[in-house]
């Protein structure tokens, strides 16, 4: 059996971005995206136009960016397994958009898993005025930043900036903390 070891970040960190590199890295370490069908006829429909090489080459594309040790694994999913998994490893019985499962430190060559709901990020595509492909896109880069150790719960803003930054590079609009932070202070309700 052939195994292929990830770069780690320092390797990374001294790469400068090039297409090349990013598609000699797409081979070798390209990530698993399985497609779950939604519960929400909006997000079946949208669900079609969906490119899985495409999110794949995003999500190749950002943990290089993020600088992230490892493969990952991607679940796009529905709210009811959202809620299962949110239930089961947070305690809190109620559907979110992301979802991130970082790999133990032993597993070497393996960043961790995300889950994201098709359902509630087809409800966000449609709220924002963009599509689900681009709502996607900013969930996995917000999910990868989790991966990577980043804490938006715990932190003085360091994710928040990292994440604007980001998304700047990977000409993506509004990322989800910024969202989330913009209508607490709107409405001052937590969401």
């Amino acid at each position: 059996m052939l195994r292929i070891r990830s770069p780690n970040r320092n390797e990374l960190a001294g790469l400068r971005y090039d297409w090349r590199e990013q598609r000699l890295y797409a081979r070798l370490f390209p990530p698993m995206i399985t497609i779950e069908p939604p519960s929400s006829p909006l997000a079946l429909e949208a669900v079609s136009t969906l490119s899985r090489s495409g999110l794949s080459r995003f999500v190749n594309r950002a943990c290089a960016a993020v600088a992230l040790d490892g493969s990952v694994e991607v679940l796009l999913t529905s709210d009811g397994e959202m809620r299962r998994l949110n239930r089961t490893f947070r305690g809190k019985n109620k559907t979110t958009d992301v979802l991130s499962f970082p790999a133990a430190q032993e597993a070497e060559g393996i960043a961790g898993d995300l889950a994201i709901s098709l359902d509630t990020a087809a409800r966000q595509a449609e709220e924002q005025g963009h599509t689900l492909r681009d709502e996607l896109r900013i969930l996995l880069l917000h999910g990868l930043l989790h991966l990577a150790g980043e804490d938006h719960e715990n932190d003085a803003g360091e994710m928040a900036a990292r994440e604007s930054e980001l998304r700047a590079q990977l000409k993506l609009r509004s990322g989800l903390i910024e969202r989330t932070h913009g209508s607490k202070r709107k409405t001052g309700k937590d969401l």
